[in-house]
């Protein structure tokens, strides 16, 4: 199993973010994040927001720390990136 995080740069309601993502599967993303303790609704489309604060604990849980560009580039390449306005891809 293995999900990225990048860094808590994307500034929203008054804290950093960072982006939580699989490059193999929405379900492994969404085990890892469940295991973690990231809720379901912290999901939007093709990743997990996740606040600055819990990033530390995502990387020792076992998220592999890219820049943010990487981290869209393994999405896209896998066919799992889901951008704003964009039909999720077919199963």
């Amino acid at each position: 199993m293995t999900v990225y995080i990048d860094p808590p740069t994307w500034p929203g309601h008054g804290r950093l973010w960072s982006h939580l993502v699989s490059d193999v599967s929405f379900d492994e993303l969404h085990a890892f994040a469940a295991a973690s303790g990231c809720p379901r609704r912290a999901f939007e489309r093709d990743h997990y927001d996740v606040p600055g604060e819990r990033y530390g604990d995502l990387v020792r849980a076992g998220a592999v720390e890219v820049g943010s560009k990487e981290l869209v580039r393994r999405l896209t390449e896998a066919g799992l990136r889901r951008p704003k306005g964009r039909p999720a891809p077919a199963a």
